[in-house]
């Protein structure tokens, strides 16, 4: 017997933009006139391909275009790609929210979806009336939502308001609850989409959790669409990486994120601000670089402007890994800063000199904050500037550190003591 749980073919969805249907009546007749005939839509022989950043030239567009691919029963699927890739789109069509324009999907089992926050939530109906009602639709007995009843309660930390109405509920407590409904109803397959993120840290980690159990322990399938490439990698055993709504590739969790992330424009983001003018890496000899071996001294130059002349006012950074994790962070209230006055220079310039770096070899971000000391942000500029660390045996010993070693290395004295 096939261990195939969900196998999606030829998948395209088309839209009109700005209007439902085709737009007008005799556009609507037209398509109605060849489907009856047993003809093609004529309209699916036209429509630009769903790239956002390019104007458009047709009044039609391909969200998806012939999506093919199969999950395994007990897989967990990772769906990756930029904001508008058709990542939420294809979920709504395998939940059935929204019909493909053309194409099959072929399923063993119930689905259940967890998408935008609130969806398939009645506001007006309490929290346990809700517990019931999605049950229902997933074709469960009264009796046997009775048994998951009080799990699922537990689980999302809403017993004290579990029969106030959902509309009352912050976006958080539905997240919860909804993952809660979704995850212990027990469906064949689970689709989740970004809204994990809506919830707090720790409510997170149980939901991680609580996905490796479903797919490890009751080997059921989970379809997982998310930007936290480090969640991705740690949940996923494969990926998908969608681009302008096509798949570009499918295969292994690492390969897909690397070249997802190798897609990623790591260049400085323009600048549009009131106290920075300017950011640059430099190396020890002064030259501006966007590359470093790992090990070697750099400089972050700043060229601000009305910082020092605020009191209280203090600059600071962090820099990043290419899955938007915080590796460190320095800021001019951590430690004094020396000032050196310079007739010739317009702008006061901070040059944040860095000795002995110990970032592992991967793609970086820095960004640059404007805050006070006792707290209060006046600004805060995403990704300023990006670099690349290049791999180095920086032990000696002919091994290469890359991003398995993980972010930072550590710069050890071994000894051992043997018995004499």
């Amino acid at each position: 017997m096939s261990d195939i749980i969900l196998k999606i073919e030829n998948i395209s969805k088309q839209y009109r933009l700005g209007l439902v249907g085709t737009g007008t009546l005799s556009h609507d007749l037209k398509r109605w006139f060849y489907k009856v005939r047993g003809k093609e839509d004529p309209y699916l022989k036209i429509g630009d391909t769903n790239d956002r950043s390019q104007k458009a030239e047709s009044d039609y567009v391909w969200a998806l275009k012939d999506i093919n691919f199969e999950v395994k029963r007990g897989e967990v699927l990772g769906i990756i790609g930029k904001n508008g890739a058709g990542k939420s789109t294809l979920l709504k069509i395998l939940s059935r929210v929204t019909s493909p324009t053309t194409g099959t999907i072929k399923t063993k089992g119930r689905i259940a979806s967890l998408l935008e926050v609130g969806t398939g939530f009645h506001p007006e109906l309490t929290g346990k009336e809700n517990i019931y009602l999605n049950g229902a639709i997933l074709g469960m007995t009264k009796a046997e939502i009775k048994v998951k009843e009080q799990e699922i309660i537990d689980f999302s930390g809403c017993e004290r308001y579990i029969d106030t109405p959902v509309k009352r509920y912050s976006s958080g407590m539905r997240v919860r609850l909804a993952f809660a409904v979704a995850a212990f109803l027990e469906p064949d397959i689970l689709v989740v989409d970004e809204v994990l993120a809506v919830g707090d840290a720790e409510f997170q980690k149980k939901a991680i959790g609580k996905i490796q159990d479903i797919s490890k322990g009751d080997g059921r399938t989970v379809l997982f669409v998310s930007h936290n490439m480090a969640a991705v990698e740690n949940l996923c055993s494969t990926a998908i990486l969608l681009e302008n709504g096509e798949v570009k590739f499918k295969g292994g969790t690492t390969e897909a994120i690397d070249m997802y992330l190798k897609g990623q424009q790591f260049q400085s983001g323009s600048i549009n601000s009131k106290f920075i003018k300017k950011v640059r890496i430099l190396n020890k000899e002064n030259d501006e670089v966007d590359q470093l071996m790992m090990g070697e001294d750099f400089t972050i130059e700043v060229i601000s402007s009305g910082i020092n002349e605020v009191k209280g006012l203090h600059l600071g950074f962090f820099i990043k890994d290419s899955f938007e994790q915080k590796v460190t962070a320095f800021s001019t209230a951590m430690k004094s800063v020396e000032v050196i006055y310079d007739s010739n220079k317009n702008d006061d310039t901070y040059f944040f000199k860095i000795k002995k770096p110990n970032l592992i070899e991967g793609n970086y971000k820095l960004d640059i904050t404007v805050a006070y000391k006792t707290g209060g942000r006046l600004d805060y500029i995403d990704s300023a500037i990006s670099f690349n660390v290049l791999a180095k045996d920086v032990y000696g010993m002919g091994v290469l550190l890359n991003s398995y070693f993980g972010k930072i290395y550590l710069d050890v004295e071994t000894t051992l003591k043997v018995k004499g």
